[in-house]
């Protein structure tokens, strides 16, 4: 009976077992597939976006029509947008690894119960029950990857509206009438027109340039700005271009930066700190960059989703901890109360008592000759000092009066008059 039931089980969770996985290689392909068809829309965006912004920095007329700070602040949104696309897509790609593994995994331990209960009539449970257990284990594996990948999908469907809304902004007709003349270029093919172009190494002696074959683990280096040319943006205001690492990646300050062409790339090393405080200020005026060119070196506060999942955390800050203590006073107001206040009515009556035999006695005095005149008192008195002092002055002054005569003011027989005025008045000082 007992290898009955174990054969029972078996079957029934070869069945179970199996449905997941085969449940999982069909959404998670599916998932990709539609990931991959809504980047190369947000990236055929991208490239029409940079193509006119390149256009309108060579017309100025074109420019006061277009209103370059919209169409950058698309740019910098849809690029987002294409940013988190990937990491929706990386996440799956590992969660794909992952159930490929655990199928792997599944196949052999079911492979393994069927082999302990193939054509025994009785079996141990020491050999079935660590079987049955890792089954379970990868079971709930499996579930919990189910459950991520159907989070990443339905995160990836309510994001599809973001891309749509530039349709509002940037209708089709407006940006083709604005491509016209210009060339569309795409991330790659702009690498491969400058391919040939690299930088000279004899041109700078106190800087250090990386090419691929001259330094190991090339690819994996931490490029600055997410591989985005810093001279092109802090030159043209903000213009966002990839960077070619053929041409050369400049190592400054234990920092790698990579330009989109060669004259970028010496103009960049002319002077380093003026472009990166260009791009720190930037970056402080439209906060998304600080993410979308992870500038958490710069604001150390914020750190990358991509580095955030990494295990080593020696590039966060550490946050500094003191030891601190407050006091707080027992009462803060001042008290209110009353020490006379008894409440005790046995207390109060004694009280009463002792006050009206008070006012029944008589108070007595008795002076003996040790204590007549026992105390000797002496005191200083200061006699009166007659002093005087001068508070006013009296003094005066003479003005002289005024004498001011005036003859003719009666008239004559002429039809004019003729005054005369005779000042008499003695001068100030003659006084």
């Amino acid at each position: 009976a007992e290898i009955t039931g174990a054969r029972l089980l078996y079957d029934c969770l070869f069945i179970l077992l199996q449905t997941v996985p085969a449940v999982l290689h069909v959404a998670i392909p599916a998932t990709m597939q539609h990931i991959d068809y809504q980047l190369e829309t947000a990236r055929s965006q991208v490239y029409r976006y940079t193509a006119i912004l390149e256009k309108a920095a060579n017309d100025p007329h074109m420019r006061a029509e277009l209103q370059p700070y919209m169409l950058k602040e698309a740019l910098y949104n849809i690029r987002q947008y294409e940013v988190f696309l990937q990491i929706i897509l990386s996440d799956i790609i590992t969660g794909a690894q992952e159930v490929e593994m655990m199928t792997k995994q599944l196949g052999a331990h079911l492979e393994q119960l069927k082999m302990t209960i193939k054509s025994k009539t009785a079996v141990p449970t020491s050999q079935v029950f660590p079987i049955f257990i890792a089954l379970s284990t990868l079971w709930t594996s499996l579930q919990d990857e189910t459950i991520v990948v159907g989070v990443l999908s339905n995160l990836f469907t309510h994001i599809q509206p973001f891309l749509g809304a530039h349709e509002l902004y940037f209708p089709e007709r407006a940006m083709q009438r604005h491509l016209n003349g210009a060339t569309v270029k795409t991330d790659v093919c702009r690498m491969k027109e400058h391919m040939e172009d690299r930088v000279n190494v004899a041109d700078f002696r106190k800087l250090e340039w990386l090419f691929p074959e001259t330094t190991a683990n090339f690819d994996k280096l931490l490029i600055q700005y997410r591989g985005f040319c810093a001279y092109t943006f802090a030159a043209t205001d903000g213009l966002l271009l990839p960077g070619n690492p053929a041409i050369g990646i400049l190592k400054y300050k234990e920092k790698y930066y990579t330009f989109n062409s060669k004259d970028a790339a010496y103009s960049f090393a002319e002077n380093p700190e003026h472009y990166i405080d260009i791009v720190r200020e930037k970056a402080k005026k439209n906060t998304e960059l600080i993410q979308l060119l992870e500038l958490h070196q710069q604001f150390e506060t914020l750190i990358p989703y991509s580095q955030m999942r990494d295990a080593d955390k020696h590039y966060i800050k550490p946050i500094t901890k003191c030891e601190s203590s407050t006091q707080t006073d027992t009462h803060i107001l001042p008290p209110t109360i009353v020490r006379s206040y008894e409440w005790n009515e046995w207390e109060l009556r004694r009280k009463a008592i002792k006050l009206a035999n008070l006012h029944q006695k008589v108070t007595h005095s008795v002076q003996t000759d040790l204590s007549h005149l026992r105390r000797e008192n002496c005191s200083q008195v200061y006699p009166p000092k007659d002093t005087s002092t001068q508070s006013m002055r009296e003094d005066s002054t003479g003005v002289p009066r005024p004498q001011i005569y005036l003859a003719g003011l009666r008239g004559g027989k002429s039809e004019i008059t003729d005054e005369v005025k005779v000042n008499l008045t003695r001068a100030v000082d003659e006084t």
